[in-house]
Order: structure tokens, then C-alpha cells, then sequence
């Protein structure tokens, strides 16, 4: 038996999760044999002539729309062998979950190194002015860091295994839109940076409301921009 094992960050063959191939259409009609044509013979619909060529009697039909990320799918639902798409409700639920995970421990070490910094300056003439200066320099440090504590999470894990903490205990889960295989770092990090970074930076609130507005007006696949920078699509890991 082989004891080979998948690359770092990529899912086993047997993937439950991965895309299914979808199946092409069959050829002929889904309806049986077709009547003879009125007057015999290999005329047209209406028993005229055969157009020159073999063509289309009513000219060229249009192409079948692609896959915005190759393979086009003409005709086949663009979600066959996809598990179902995550519900609304749970993937918010779940980024509230991850938010709490970083935001909770980053707000308790802030506020026990402000307050030993306070402490070891108060005794100073000049204290006020010493903790004054901390605050305005320290702001783009916990800037920072803050950046890295989010976008790391979060790339880590969905690198890892497709799936952060919140995910996790909802049952959803992060996976490419072409294959369904956990993403790669690069689609991790892509998609973290937008994810939260504007929400880090300056606008939190309102940068919640875009990504749940372009999730909901996204069809067929639910992306919100952070998805798209990615490519990935989220998932529900319980059938």
C-alpha cells in the first residue's frame, strides 16, 4: 500500500468535498426520436430544402457562455457537482465568530501593556505628556499588528484546511471555485487582504455592509469581492 501523502495545504484525492466533473449532455433529443420531417426526405423543418452546408437553418447559434476561470460550461449548470452553497446566516455568523478570536486577545494585551505603560509613568512631572506621545506612536504599530493578527488567521487556516475556527463549527467551508480543493496560500492571502483589511484600516462598519451586499447580489455562486480576489466559493460541509 502506498504511503505516499498529499502536499502541505492540498486535500487528499478522495476529497469528499471536491468538484464532481459534471456529466456533458447527451446528444439527441431528450425526448426520443424525432418525427419525420413533413414530405421526406433530409429537407428542412418546414419541407424546404436542406440549407448549403449542413448548417443551422436559422443561421450560427450564439457560444455558450464560459466559466469566468476556464473550462467553459455551455449549457451544464455551473453548480453541478458542487456541494450546496453556504447559507447567508451562518457565513456571517461565522466571520463574527472569527472576528471575536483575534479582536478579544489584541484588545486584552492592549489594554494590560497601556495600563503597565500608565503605571510606570505616573510618578513622572512629565508623565501626561510621556503617555500621550506612546498613544500617538503606538497607534500605527498596533495598526500593524492588528493587520497581520487577522490577515494571518485567517490565511493560515483557510490555507490549511479551508476552514477558520467559525467555519469550522458551522459547518462551512472556503474552497476553489474550480475544483472545490482547499485553496492555495495565494488565494488565502488574496482573499484575507480584502477581507479585512479595509475593516482593519478605517471602515469597519461600512465595509461589512459592501461585502454582505456583493455576497447576496452575487449569482449563481455567492462570491463577495474578497471571494473573487481569491476565486473561491464557500461551501456547506453538511449535506
Amino acid at each position: 500500500m502506498s504511503t505516499d501523502q498529499p502536499p502541505p495545504g492540498q486535500p487528499p484525492e478522495d476529497d469528499p468535498f471536491r468538484k464532481k466533473p459534471s456529466e456533458p449532455p447527451q446528444s439527441g433529443s431528450p425526448y426520443g426520436t424525432p418525427p419525420p420531417p413533413v414530405g421526406g426526405g433530409g429537407g428542412g423543418p418546414y419541407g424546404g430544402p436542406p440549407p448549403p452546408g449542413g448548417g443551422s437553418p436559422y443561421g450560427s447559434a450564439p457560444p455558450p457562455p464560459s466559466d469566468p476561470y476556464g473550462g467553459g460550461y455551455g449549457g451544464v449548470d455551473p453548480l453541478a457537482g458542487m456541494p450546496p452553497l453556504a447559507d447567508y446566516g451562518k457565513r456571517f455568523l461565522a466571520r463574527f465568530i472569527d472576528f471575536l478570536i483575534i479582536a478579544v486577545p489584541l484588545g486584552l494585551i492592549e489594554w494590560g501593556a497601556s495600563n503597565r505603560f500608565v503605571i510606570s509613568t505616573s510618578n513622572s512631572d512629565s508623565g501626561t505628556d510621556v503617555v500621550s506621545k506612546a498613544y500617538s506612536g503606538s497607534g500605527l504599530l498596533w495598526l500593524l499588528i492588528s493587520l497581520v493578527a487577522y490577515i494571518g488567521y485567517d490565511t493560515l487556516m483557510v490555507s490549511k484546511s479551508g476552514q477558520t475556527l467559525g467555519k469550522k463549527w458551522l459547518g462551512l467551508r472556503v474552497a476553489m471555485l474550480n475544483d472545490g480543493s482547499v485553496p492555495t496560500t495565494n488565494a488565502a492571502l488574496a482573499r484575507a487582504a480584502v477581507l479585512w483589511a479595509p475593516f482593519v484600516i478605517c471602515c469597519y462598519c461600512l465595509w461589512d455592509i459592501i461585502l454582505i451586499i456583493t455576497i447576496v447580489a452575487d449569482k449563481p455562486y455567492r462570491q463577495g469581492w474578497h471571494d473573487k480576489a481569491g476565486k473561491t466559493v464557500v461551501v456547506s460541509t453538511t449535506q
